[in-house]
């Protein structure tokens, strides 16, 4: 495993001494989910631009293959839900989708707001900022990413990718190698009463993947043994998705890396400045190859 930063180090030594003050808790990257989605139509041009604007300091956008090898920017696997029309997405050709309507539902704001493809979005990363790619379908997609990726000219540190598929994380760290993967979970609690996965489960699954770290759930079984365990590996420690300022502390206090949202601006407004602090383009001004770890 890498060696682990010093500033990750003072973090075990806050957790294992049992000091839980804020100033003690890492800084953590704000992530707008699915774009800044609370106020605009989820997984589109306007969505990811809205997260810059509110300061957020990444962007998450879904993605699926179409028919004809495009990457597209959707959450689910057809339009319908967000969509003025009801296309499944792997059976039909860009072409066609490339004409609906993604931003009416939302607001008549958003009037004609297209399905972007991922080209679009990476457009709209600004230096100093990231995205993160959650793929949603196979490992099919991955050689029509790689072009897109390599197009875009973005940083290998500015693009993640996340998924709750371990076999497309495993295929993503060998193909993307200097760009991080991490494992997406949830957690549901079993018939007797055990919430799975367990620690155990999770950190086999890293390891068996090469994932970057863990991006999971915010769910109250996660806990301070959990997160030793983590960096004891090595293994970033990232959330979905908090709304609630609540919840936002208490992974602050476990020193997590990144917390996704629906309301970035909101959000850090609600928390203490020290463990948000807000970035305008790449830290320290302009150079993007100090980007701060996610």
């Amino acid at each position: 495993m890498l060696e682990i930063p010093r500033l990750e180090l003072l973090i075990l030594f806050a957790m294992a001494t049992g000091l839980p003050s804020c100033s003690q808790t890492r800084n953590a990257i704000l992530v707008a989910h699915r774009g800044a989605s609370h106020a605009a139509p989820e997984n589109t041009v306007s969505s990811v631009k809205l997260a810059w604007e509110e300061g957020a300091d990444a962007a998450e956008v879904d993605v699926r293959l179409t028919s004809d090898g495009k990457v597209l920017c959707c959450h689910d696997d057809s339009t319908g839900r967000t969509g003025n029309r009801d296309f499944v997405i792997a059976a039909t050709p860009y072409r066609k989708l490339r004409s609906l309507d993604a931003g009416s539902w939302k607001s008549p704001r958003y009037a004609g707001e297209p399905f972007p493809l991922l080209d679009d979005v990476l457009a709209a990363v600004p230096p100093g900022k990231f995205i993160l790619v959650e793929i949603k379908c196979g490992v099919e997609i991955l050689p029509a990413l790689e072009t897109v990726i390599e197009k875009s000219g973005l940083l290998a540190k500015q693009v993640v990718f996340i998924s709750f598929n371990a076999e497309v994380v495993a295929a993503c760290r060998k193909r993307f190698p200097e760009h991080k993967a991490f494992w997406l979970t949830g957690f549901k609690k079993q018939p007797g009463g055990e919430i799975r996965p367990g620690t155990d489960e999770i950190l086999a699954s890293l390891e068996k993947t090469g994932a970057s770290g863990l991006d999971c759930q915010a769910h109250d079984s996660v806990g301070r043994s959990l997160v030793r365990r983590l960096r004891k590996h090595g293994y970033e420690f990232h959330t979905w998705t908090v709304d609630d300022p609540a919840v936002a502390r208490r992974f602050l206090r476990l020193g997590v890396d990144s917390i996704t949202t629906n309301r970035p601006a909101w959000l850090r407004q609600q928390l203490p400045s020290e463990a948000t602090p807000p970035r305008s383009g790449a830290p320290n001004g302009t150079n993007p190859e100090s980007l701060p770890p996610l």
